[in-house]
């Protein structure tokens, strides 16, 4: 099997120079590889970014669900400790009239 001849990060580097203005040959050229090569990197950089972008979403829902069931909760949490002090504060009303 083949070793890649450069990192992600390098790659990342090399479609970033097209930004730059750099045309597509003269990259291809500097770095010794293909055009193609060149593309499939780009594309595959941009697939990343899209699952990145993707998975951010996805965790920034599932956090404001969760922050809702926990809101939720809290309130919930909240009405039975009040009624708790109430059946306590009932009960102690009863024995003191016992």
């Amino acid at each position: 099997m083949r070793k890649n001849r450069y990192t992600e990060t390098e790659r990342m580097a090399i479609v970033g120079e097209q930004a730059k203005g750099k045309s597509v040959e003269e990259i291809c050229r500097n770095y010794q590889i293909s055009p193609a090569t060149f593309y499939k990197w780009k594309q595959a950089l941009a697939t990343q970014a899209d699952d990145t972008k993707r998975r951010l979403y996805e965790l920034e829902q599932e956090n404001k669900r969760l922050k809702k069931m926990y809101a939720e909760l809290s309130i919930d949490h909240e009405i039975l400790q009040e009624g708790y002090d109430y059946l306590k504060k009932w009960q102690a009303i009863d024995e003191k009239k016992s």
